[in-house]
């Protein structure tokens, strides 16, 4: 992750919404780029839906990308 700012959640574990959160450091930050790295499990669905909420409410038209890790640490997508 040299080089790049890493945000970590679980929606499973925080009872809260993350969308307004990503959506402030998205719209008032030089965000490049968002790689959504998150594992094969349902919960995690709930992250990946949080930022692509906060991509499209930013306003900004930010490069984005999903990569999906099973649970033996392979990578799906």
């Amino acid at each position: 992750m040299r080089g790049k700012i890493t945000a970590i959640g679980c929606p499973k574990l925080d009872a809260v919404d993350y969308s307004e959160k990503l959506t402030a450091i998205i719209r008032d930050n030089d965000v490049k780029s968002v790689t959504i790295v998150r594992m094969d499990v349902p919960c995690c669905g709930g992250l990946q839906r949080a930022a692509e909420t906060a991509l499209k409410g930013s306003g900004k038209f930010i490069p984005w990308q999903v990569v999906t890790i099973s649970r033996d640490g392979r990578i799906l997508e």
